[in-house]
């Protein structure tokens, strides 16, 4: 007989290892992607759904769900014709998209400028703190939103509602 190294049995009281939940497993995942990965993979996606938009025409019936809110209330938010915007964009309407939602339009350079930041600081993290967005201009941001989601259900502001020209005779 040859001597073994026998393992002392195991405690049946001791708790066994405990896995990782899917929420820790997917933060532990996410903290070891390179900052980059956040901003190129959405903006792939956004590009993705712009493709989308192109080739599947949101203005036939069934090819996308109804806006929840005009399907409850009968009235336009804020982001109703959004979705016919980049439409008509991706085929070089612009005016037809600015018509569908001008609100969209608007903010159009504040998104791209935030983008664009977000890339390149991922790309070459700053050496201070970032500076916070003043709260004016959320203050600004929020009212001009909130502004327009009830003045283009109005009926003497119908030209922002979706699909009304915009610049009539254009």
């Amino acid at each position: 007989m040859h001597p073994h190294h026998e393992e002392p049995p195991a405690d049946p009281a001791a708790p066994a290892p405990r896995r990782p939940s899917l929420v820790e497993r997917t933060r532990r995942w996410a903290e070891s992607q390179p900052p980059v990965v956040w901003p190129v993979g959405l903006g792939a996606l956004g590009l993705a759904g712009a493709a989308l938009l192109h080739v599947v025409d949101p203005n036939e019936p069934g090819n996308y769900p109804t806006c929840p809110w005009l399907l409850l209330t009968g009235t336009f938010c804020p982001g109703c014709g959004s979705m016919r915007a980049i439409a008509l964009f991706t085929h070089g309407d612009v005016l037809g998209s600015i018509s569908m939602n001008p609100l969209l339009w608007l903010l159009a350079p504040y998104i791209a400028w935030t983008y664009a930041r977000w890339l390149y600081q991922s790309v070459r993290p700053p050496t201070s703190p970032p500076k916070l967005t003043p709260g004016w201009f959320l203050w600004a941001l929020v009212i001009v939103i909130t502004a327009h989601w009830i003045l283009r259900n109005l009926p003497w502001f119908s030209f922002l509602a979706p699909g009304t020209p915009l610049f009539p005779g254009w």
